[in-house]
């Protein structure tokens, strides 16, 4: 996937200002920035959350003009993709099992034997095989995150947004869900990360973008942007802990 001159303003605020992003099959990309630098906004604009005004997308071989997507292009491209939100998004009313198999019966008209068959699967693969019939309420917050994850992954998507996925939880959480990433990037998943966790960044993701007032400062190779940042912005904003600057 290919981006190229992504603008969104809300009003006369200019969020994004000509953003150029690429995610190569088999890449973690992570997005770095302090707040308000338009990380979230990207992303969402990038899943059809929010409408760009203007920029170009190309998806394999599909060139698509952001600003005037049809909705028969949007449903489509969406099946290709998930998204987990910061705030996990679950049903309250719906079991663990049940928060995962949703979009596969309703949005897929997938039968229901063969939903649950793969949700069962997505469920043990986040470690949450035990948890399959407890509702939102009675899990932990971690827990609830895998559970998101668990839906992103039961649609077979060829790329998975990340939304500040642990800005919620708290440091003994956090590894637990980061876990489950390093998983899912250890086994070859196409993945752009908006995250404050520079750890995680450095270790795990094969490109990092650090983002500032609504543009790219810098993009690259993990370990080049970290150990050897070309850009002042950078070195400055990595040698803060990333949380406290990092969350949008």
């Amino acid at each position: 996937m290919e981006v190229k001159n992504v603008r969104k303003s809300f009003g006369q605020t200019q969020v994004l200002k000509g953003v150029d992003l690429r995610v190569d099959r088999g890449d973690v990309v992570a997005i770095l920035g302090p707040s308000g630098s338009g990380k979230t906004t990207l992303l969402r604009c990038l899943n059809f959350l929010e409408r760009a005004d203007e920029g170009t997308l190309r998806f394999d071989e599909e060139e698509f003009r952001l600003g005037h997507m049809s909705k028969r292009d949007v449903a489509r491209l969406r099946k290709r993709t998930a998204f987990v939100f910061q705030s996990y998004n679950l049903f309250l009313n719906k079991t663990a099992l049940q928060n995962v198999t949703e979009g596969l019966i309703v949005g897929r008209k997938m039968p229901r034997d063969r939903a649950e068959e793969i949700g069962r699967r997505a469920l043990s693969k986040v470690g949450m095989a035990d948890r399959m019939n407890h509702y939102p309420s009675q899990l932990s917050g971690g827990q609830q995150q895998r559970v998101a994850i668990a839906r992103a992954m039961a649609v077979e998507p060829e790329i998975i947004y990340f939304d500040e996925p642990t800005s919620a939880l708290d440091p003994e959480l956090t590894g637990e869900v980061l876990a489950v990433m390093r998983q899912l990037a250890g086994e070859g998943m196409t993945m752009l990360v908006v995250t404050h966790e520079l750890g995680f960044a450095r270790t795990v993701s094969s490109q990092t973008v650090f983002m500032e007032h609504g543009v790219v400062v810098e993009a690259g190779a993990s370990r080049e942007v970290f150990e050897h940042p070309r850009e002042e912005r950078t070195r400055a904003f990595l040698q803060t802990d990333g949380r406290a600057e990092g969350k949008d």
